[in-house]
């Protein structure tokens, strides 16, 4: 089996989900666990931010990529998928490194969510305040 040079891979991340990228040179071929990108995020919103990096650097129509998903709901996984397709662009050629850095694609989103406290019902709700 032999192993193209030509094929970059990198993992993206956003909240629980993680994705991994394998970005080559090709027609435009964009999928996501097999399926095509429209298909695989229902909404337009999803999808277009899912390939948003491509946009900045006008390659949508120069690369193939290929996700794999796993983890959290589809918004994570659209930026997850975002994520990672900026890294391997920046791989591909380190000079598009500043358009991506400027567009916000570079780093990481770090918000998580905040963990339950005990003895209430959520992160930050509490239960009712009785005085009496």
């Amino acid at each position: 089996m032999t192993i193209a040079s030509n094929i970059f891979t990198a993992t993206g991340r956003r909240k629980t989900a993680t994705a991994r990228i394998r970005l080559s040179e090709g027609s435009g071929k964009l999928t996501v666990n097999g399926r095509s990108f429209d298909v695989y995020f229902s909404h337009e919103n999803f999808s277009k931010q899912a390939y948003a990096p491509l946009l900045v650097v006008s390659m949508k129509d120069k690369v193939d990529v290929s996700a794999n998903v796993a983890g959290g709901g589809v918004a994570g996984q659209a930026g997850a998928v975002a994520h990672g397709i900026a890294r391997a662009l920046q791989k591909m050629n380190l000079e598009l490194r500043p358009a991506l850095k400027k567009a916000g694609h570079i780093k990481r989103d770090p918000r998580q969510k905040e963990r339950k406290k005990p003895g209430q019902p959520g992160a930050r709700k509490r239960f009712q305040f009785s005085k009496r």
